[in-house]
């Protein structure tokens, strides 16, 4: 059982970091242009492809893996 949270515990964090990075990412390109309208203008935004996300998310799965087996060893 404690296998299992360090390995949780490490993936909810490793998981966290890399939405927070992509939020700041994708928050620092966006080139949002307010100046075509006079008033509120609803405005589609694309920020590419969400199966990239699954490819992440199995490498943070991996590093978190690694990270528990890491852990243990230095017991």
């Amino acid at each position: 059982m404690k296998k299992y949270l360090i390995f949780i515990g490490s993936f909810i964090l490793l998981y966290f970091v890399y939405q927070m990075a992509s939020g700041i990412l994708l928050t620092m390109n966006d080139t949002t242009d307010f100046s075509s309208s006079g008033g509120f203008s609803a405005q589609e935004l694309s920020f590419g492809n969400r199966t990239f996300d699954l490819l992440v998310i199995v490498l943070i799965a991996n590093l978190t893996y690694f990270l528990t087996i890491i852990i243990r060893t230095k017991r």
